[in-house]
């Protein structure tokens, strides 16, 4: 296949260095504006460059593309991409705008709309929502996911990325990775409450801490803290009820089960190789970006279908739209 993608930012470099290394038989082109990540990506991965999609066009038939640019942008490129005959695969949206248009757009050329839902990938949530499922009693848990926004990106100000604009804001951002898998494990929410401030002094439009309280339609009550505040990247979980007590101190190694006959803390092992790259918080790995993208063709190849569409997105967005200040 010719596959573009589309945003030579991180998350672009990301599928790329991925897209080399584990599906080289595909030809793989860039699109990105910027000449000095356009020349670095050319220089790095030994690839070509275009400037917009339609001079991509021009040079060669695209399969699919994936959408690595900033999330107030893809609902245009989504659109384009799917008028010109080409599967998507998108990184997180963050806004509904064009969702039910893309949709519908989807459906009609027969292509396929992919969202990128990484934490639902990784080996300790599929873990968890597993053991989740299998407990019948009533559930409760505490999560804290926080870093603070400088770091997120230490390379460029923290101010000229998207996660400090309000629409799509860092805290947003983390609520549409960590909510999905939440929402698999314990289901709909009947109702929330929130406590929310800014306790920095960052320039950001926008609150930077949201405690959250989740009452789901099945009984699990959660506390979910919600931050980029925190000067160590952190991700805290504890699942408890009467028959189960899971712990995760988000590292691939973290993950532990209390044995409740023995009353011992036992390690969960579920990786056998850990794919890492230097620079990223010791938390993020690449494991469940790979499985992800391997989802996505297997989808086109008509031999799997999503665990997490645009239509459960549009849930979890208009979810994060009832939470105050966010």
């Amino acid at each position: 296949m010719n596959i573009a993608v589309i945003g030579l930012g991180s998350m672009g470099k990301r599928r790329i260095r991925l897209l080399k290394k584990h599906f080289s038989s595909h030809e793989i082109v860039g699109i990105e504006g910027n000449y000095d990540r356009a020349f670095y990506s050319e220089k790095e991965y030994g690839i070509k460059t275009f400037s917009d999609l339609s001079s991509t066009i021009k040079s060669l038939e695209l399969h699919c593309a994936f959408v690595c640019t900033p999330p107030i942008t893809h609902s245009e490129i989504i659109t384009g991409c799917l008028n010109h005959n080409i599967h998507v695969f998108t990184e997180l949206n963050l806004i509904k705008q064009g969702y039910e248009k893309n949709i519908s757009l989807a459906k009609e050329q027969g292509k396929v709309l992919f969202l990128s839902s990484t934490a639902l990938y990784r080996e300790e949530m599929k873990y968890v929502i597993e053991k989740v499922h299998q407990t019948k009693k009533n559930l409760c848990y505490c999560y804290h996911v926080g870093q603070y926004l400088p770091d997120w990106h230490p390379w460029e100000s923290y101010q000229s990325s998207f996660f400090s604009r309000k629409e799509t804001n860092g805290c947003r951002e983390i609520l549409a990775i960590e909510l999905p898998w939440i929402l698999k494990a314990f289901g709909q929410v009947r109702s929330l409450n929130v406590i929310t401030n800014k306790v920095t002094e960052l320039n950001i439009g926008f609150h930077d801490y949201y405690n959250i309280q989740l009452m789901h339609e099945n009984g699990a009550m959660g506390n979910l803290i919600v931050d980029v505040v925190s000067r160590e990247a952190v991700r805290k979980l504890e699942v408890f009820g009467e028959d189960i007590y899971l712990e995760w101190q988000g590292k691939p190694d973290s993950l532990r089960e209390k044995n409740l006959e023995t009353a011992q803390m036992l390690p969960i092992s579920l990786y056998s190789e850990i794919d890492k790259i230097e620079g990223y918080s010791s938390t993020i790995i690449e494991n469940q970006y790979l499985d992800e993208m391997r989802s996505f063709f297997r989808i086109l190849e008509g031999k799997e279908r999503s665990v997490y569409d645009f239509m459960d997105d549009l849930y979890t967005l208009n979810l994060i739209d009832t939470i105050e200040g966010i």
